[in-house]
């Protein structure tokens, strides 16, 4: 078995002799060989040049072969290492090994078995190199797959939230008492619980369970959905159904069955008295109840086709009223605590982007000079056929 000329062999010995008798041997084996005598020198040469292999004695004078054996891992851990040592010290070549020597050679040397001893140590290394450069490969191929499944999983994600989106502006527009309800009760409640340190996938199904939380109104006939007057107490049983059928229709969905939750308890009132479950206090989902919050303060804050909407002090004193009956009052005094611009400035952003987006669909549709382009070449072509 040959081995490649490159690889470089540093043999470390107090007695000169001995040096040189090895290093003929490994030249003539065709290595590179150097020597020196004592591990101070070795470790200066460690420290300017790559060997494969150190062959050191064991017992030399100042560094002594663990010593250099030690440093060597340190400094240079993809470096074979063979201890030599006399025949009353082969329990400490042993302990070598256990301290991550290739092999111990029992002076003196059998020169043959020497090289057949170094030779299977650079095999050794050549594997441990091979398999390290693997996993490192494996390590990496397996990094770069994550981060391309995350980017996939995100803009999955964010794919289903703009259809959920695009779902709860239709909800408003069919029960539209006023414009951008969902937009706006869903950053209310997301204000809140972020306060109430929600973790982020918390955040997350909250805030789908806000944007969808009237869902089920879908299963509600217009005739009671959009009925001007008073309801019957036959209608207001059917439009109380929305809050069941809403979750009936979400827990279909893997990724919103969490969310669901919110929608099947968004009308519980802390008290016990709301629907459809009669559940009081903590019985109810928090996000559940910091919805409540949140949809009376829009709904009382925003115009309708009957009344004017109502100052913010007028919302703010009536969930303050209502504390420990119908909310929350932990969610009360967070909504309490935070300060009036912060609410007005939400409205104001979701009013801004509703009307940029206006504009960005009015900009879309054709104009009559777009028609005039497309219809004159054709009008031309026909009067001059």
């Amino acid at each position: 078995m040959s081995s490649a000329p490159q690889s470089r062999i540093l043999v470390v010995d107090d007695d000169p002799t001995i040096c040189e008798l090895l290093t003929a041997k490994l030249r003539f084996s065709g290595f590179i060989s150097h020597f020196c005598t004592s591990g101070e020198e070795a470790l200066k040469l460690l420290s300017k040049k790559v060997y494969d292999a150190i062959i050191s004695d064991l017992k030399m004078p100042g560094i002594s072969g663990l010593d250099l054996l030690e440093a060597t891992r340190r400094l240079a851990p993809h470096t074979a290492f063979l201890m030599a040592t006399g025949e009353n010290d082969v329990a400490v070549g042993v302990t070598a090994m256990k301290q991550g020597a290739a092999d111990y050679l029992v002076k003196p040397f059998q020169l043959d078995a020497v090289m057949v001893s170094l030779r299977r140590a650079l095999e050794a290394k050549r594997n441990e190199a091979e398999l390290e450069g693997y996993r490192q490969s494996l390590e990496s191929m397996v990094k770069q797959r994550t981060k391309q499944l995350t980017d996939a999983l995100e803009r999955i994600e964010h794919t289903y939230d703009e259809t959920l989106e695009a779902l709860a502006a239709a909800l408003d527009l069919r029960d539209n008492d006023t414009a951008g309800h969902s937009q706006r009760v869903t950053l209310y409640s997301l204000e809140m619980a972020a306060k109430l340190n929600f973790s982020r996938d918390q955040l997350k199904q909250l805030e789908r369970g806000a944007y969808l939380h009237d869902i089920g109104k879908i299963g509600i006939p217009d005739s009671i959905l959009l009925k001007p007057a008073k309801l019957t107490p036959e209608e207001t049983a059917i439009m109380q159904t929305h809050a069941q059928i809403g979750y009936e229709l979400m827990s279909r969905v893997a990724f919103l069955s969490s969310a669901a939750q919110i929608v099947l308890t968004h009308q519980e009132r802390f008290d016990g008295t709301g629907y459809p479950q009669g559940l009081n206090g903590e019985e109810i989902p928090l996000g559940a109840r910091i919805f409540a919050v949140s949809d009376t303060l829009d709904a009382m804050m925003s115009d309708r086709p009957y009344r004017r909407g109502m100052p913010y002090s007028v919302a703010r004193a009536e969930i303050e009223r209502e504390s420990g009956r119908q909310f929350d009052p932990r969610v009360v005094a967070t909504f309490l605590s935070t300060p009036e611009e912060t609410w007005l400035r939400i409205r104001s952003e979701v009013a801004r982007n509703r009307s940029e987006q206006r504009g960005e669909k009015l900009r879309k549709l054709p104009t009559k000079a777009d028609h005039a382009e497309v219809d004159g070449p054709l009008n031309n072509t026909a009067q001059t056929g």
